[in-house]
């Protein structure tokens, strides 16, 4: 069993305990739930860095990056460096995220809020919406065709911008689907945990243009970035880089003024 396939398995209880606590109307009734959403497709567009900056505290791969910093001071600092938008890990036994995160870095800034979780369910697309998310991530090697199509077209009824996240070939097949609005190529691979922006180079070309084109891992660099933007890419999802700083924002401020 690999870390995915560990993750989805905790995440199917996880879930399941959630919706026994708080039910869906509960959720809807969130102050949250008919805040109109930011979207982070129309950002990455009108942009000139693409940055998406990342709240993170640990990782599988890298246990701890950062436990110490408060999510709003992050997000504000991201929001003044001028990033397009912040990834917000709420998976609690991998990451050290949690749904809370989310809603204090939506007290604190304006800019799009993507809610970054392995999403198995409709629920927490609901939740989703009701914690001040603007964006959900889909990970295509963890769902169906069928799913991808059933979530995004929910996650779209609510207002919500889709980020569907693949790793290779045959995930973009199955994926690609007009409810979705960025689709971000992972360099990871998921089994060996090993980085290549060759994945994002060569997927490049079989991803039509009316996605945004997102390239997530591994990039922890200028050159990164000036070495996929001629492959279309407009938006780069940065997490570590940033977090394993004493301040990220100054980090994501820095990176900014070098890249322009």
């Amino acid at each position: 069993m690999n870390i995915l396939d560990k993750i989805v398995k905790d995440k199917r209880i996880e879930v399941n305990l959630r919706k026994g606590l708080i039910p869906l109307s509960q959720l809807e009734a969130s102050v949250l739930f008919d805040r109109d959403s930011v979207s982070l497709a129309h950002a990455l567009r009108n942009s000139r860095t693409g940055i998406i900056a990342e709240h993170k505290r640990r990782s599988p791969s890298k246990s701890v990056i950062n436990q110490d910093l408060n999510v709003q001071d992050v997000a504000k600092g991201y929001e003044q460096a001028g990033v397009c938008g912040m990834s917000v890990l709420t998976d609690g036994k991998y990451f050290g995220g949690s749904l809370d995160d989310l809603l204090l870095a939506r007290a604190a800034v304006k800019m799009p809020l993507l809610r970054k979780e392995f999403i198995i369910d409709t629920y927490q697309i609901i939740e989703a919406k009701a914690y001040g998310a603007d964006v959900i991530l889909l990970i295509a090697a963890i769902l169906s065709k069928a799913e991808i199509k059933r979530f995004s077209e929910l996650a779209k009824s609510l207002g919500l911008d889709v980020l569907l996240e693949v790793h290779n070939e045959e995930e973009l097949h199955k994926s690609i689907m007009p409810s979705l609005d960025m689709l971000g190529v992972n360099n990871r691979n998921l089994k060996t945990f090993e980085v290549s922006l060759e994945t994002s180079k060569e997927l490049s070309e079989i991803i039509p243009d009316d996605f945004v084109k997102v390239s997530e891992s591994g990039i922890s660099s200028i050159e990164a970035i000036k070495e996929l933007r001629p492959y279309g890419y407009q938006g780069f999802l940065i997490g570590e880089n940033f977090m394993k700083t004493g301040n990220p924002g100054t980090g994501a401020t820095e990176f900014i003024n070098a890249l322009n």
